[in-house]
């Protein structure tokens, strides 16, 4: 019974949570489309995302922690590096880290229906197979910050393997991007997105707390090139020193059946 109630409870939940993310999109579409398509416009859509973001996981009602260790550097465009372990970990960045941000997402995010070419008119996307791709994307990371326009990178390149338990091995480009450009490079850490919506197959969502810290920003003034790698080993150790390895691993997916009990050994098997 408790099975079964345990079940229900994830799935009203699940359809709580995709109504309250599907339902604002839906009502500001038309204006969504409207700014995409007009580059001084984009400021403005950007706004209306973070307002989004901020809207639904309001009505998650999931708790957020908020932790940033020292003010950021005003009017100082940022390279923001972030460990990425959940496909919730955009909105909770648009929601957190105030201003005009540019943001560099996986290409196929490009593809999604509605949305997907809304995100690529705006945002950065990138195809990490290719090279072309790469540094066409990192061409245009340096646009943006030259623009006075920080830039929001996932290091890892994907989701982790092991979300909130250990990162994946950072990519050079985002700390190259930002001795370039001369800006600072802020770690984020986001330690439990995993647990409210894991990637897995199908749709996944569970009530859980959120929290991100925005550690103290490392600055580039002075490095070159062949500090990059040792510029890349202070932000992932931040950022892993923030991580809360009990809450690691996925959420178990639901069912309202009793798991089938497990075969006996190959020994009782065969002596049977």
């Amino acid at each position: 019974m408790l099975r079964l109630l345990r079940y229900i409870g994830h799935r009203l939940y699940t359809t709580w949570a995709t109504f309250w993310f599907v339902l604002p999109f839906v009502l500001t579409y038309p204006l969504q489309w409207y700014l995409s398509r007009r580059p001084q416009h984009h400021r403005y859509l950007h706004a209306l995302n973070r307002q989004w973001a901020r809207l639904f996981i309001l009505m998650w009602g999931v708790p957020v922690e908020t932790i940033r260790k020292q003010p950021l550097p005003p009017g100082q465009p940022c390279v923001y590096v972030a460990n990425h372990s959940s496909y919730i970990d955009i909105p909770l960045l648009f929601r957190s880290i105030p201003g005009w941000l540019n943001i560099m997402g996986k290409s196929s995010l490009a593809k999604v229906p509605l949305w997907g070419p809304i995100f690529g008119s705006v945002y950065i996307t990138v195809d990490r197979s290719s090279a072309v791709s790469r540094g066409r994307a990192m061409v245009q990371a340096r646009r943006t910050l030259e623009a006075g326009r920080s830039v929001v990178i996932f290091p890892e390149g994907r989701i982790g393997q092991h979300p909130g338990q250990q990162l994946d091995e950072f990519k050079e480009g985002a700390f190259q991007l930002a001795i370039a450009a001369g800006v600072p490079i802020v770690p984020v850490t986001m330690p439990l997105n995993h647990r409210f919506m894991p990637d897995v197959e199908g749709l996944r969502v569970r009530y859980s707390p959120l929290a991100i810290i925005l550690h103290e920003p490392i600055p580039t003034a002075g490095l070159t090139a062949e500090d990059a790698p040792e510029l890349k080993q202070r932000a992932f150790s931040v950022i892993a020193s923030a991580l809360r390895p009990q809450a690691g691993g996925i959420p178990e997916a639901s069912t309202w059946r009793k798991p089938a009990p497990a075969p006996p050994p190959a020994c009782q098997r065969t002596s049977a």
